[in-house]
């Protein structure tokens, strides 16, 4: 699943390649397989280790399949106060 360790600070994907669309801020809480991640303007989100489907170069993978409905519509509109002129 993983060829590197996930750290806090790592950016979120849903696609490799797509821009980031979150940061992991804390890994294993409490020691779940589990890591949360922000979602710009739509706060924090748990998500199991399980959809995680990829890690490499500080970027973590999601797989779309494995996350709530709620996650995915953040997901959705985490650019969406982004000045498109910058």
């Amino acid at each position: 699943m993983t060829s590197e360790r996930i750290q806090e600070g790592f950016d979120v994907f849903i696609h490799d390649g797509d821009k980031a669309v979150a940061a992991v801020r804390q890994v294993f809480p409490g020691g779940k397989p589990e890591i949360v991640i922000y979602v710009e303007n739509a706060g924090d989100f748990v998500v199991p280790m399980t959809a995680v489907k990829d890690v490499h170069e500080e970027k973590v993978v999601l797989s779309r399949a494995m996350l709530s409905l709620e996650l995915k519509q953040a997901l959705s509109h985490s650019h969406d106060v982004e000045d498109p002129s910058v």
